[in-house]
């Protein structure tokens, strides 16, 4: 059987990007708040750095295939800083897109797996949409 033992490090970072998830989505919800925005947007990084590592990060964000998403997302990233929050978040909304397009199949299979939601991904109507 394989383990999956974490380092403290990857579970902070694993937490800190959950906290950049919520604030972000808590930005969104109180109308385009810039400084919860701002904040999300910190923590995302910071925790995605921490689990796998600046090194795997410097690479996952300058890989030429990637190029045109980080750049997107961090444009948006500024836009938001400076207090343009809504045309920030549509930026890093597609650049994210672009980012982790490739993970988009993996996260549908993991679904899949879930009992509730794998069932309701396994509908004829969902899957003709996929």
């Amino acid at each position: 059987m394989v383990s999956f033992e974490m380092s403290d490090r990857k579970k902070i970072g694993l937490g800190l990007t959950g906290f950049g998830v919520f604030f972000s989505f808590m930005g969104i919800v109180f109308f385009f708040d810039k400084g919860l925005l701002a904040m999300g947007n910190i923590l995302f990084i910071s925790g995605v750095t921490l689990t796998i590592g600046l090194k795997s990060t410097m690479q996952f964000f300058l890989k030429r295939q990637n190029f045109k998403g980080t750049v997107s997302f961090f444009v948006g990233f500024f836009f938001v800083v400076i207090g343009w929050p809504i045309l920030g978040m549509i930026l890093e909304a597609y650049g994210f897109i672009v980012l982790f397009s490739g993970f988009w199949p993996t996260l549908a299979v993991f679904i899949q797996r879930i009992p509730i939601l794998g069932w309701l991904f396994q509908q004829p109507f969902i899957r003709t949409a996929m």
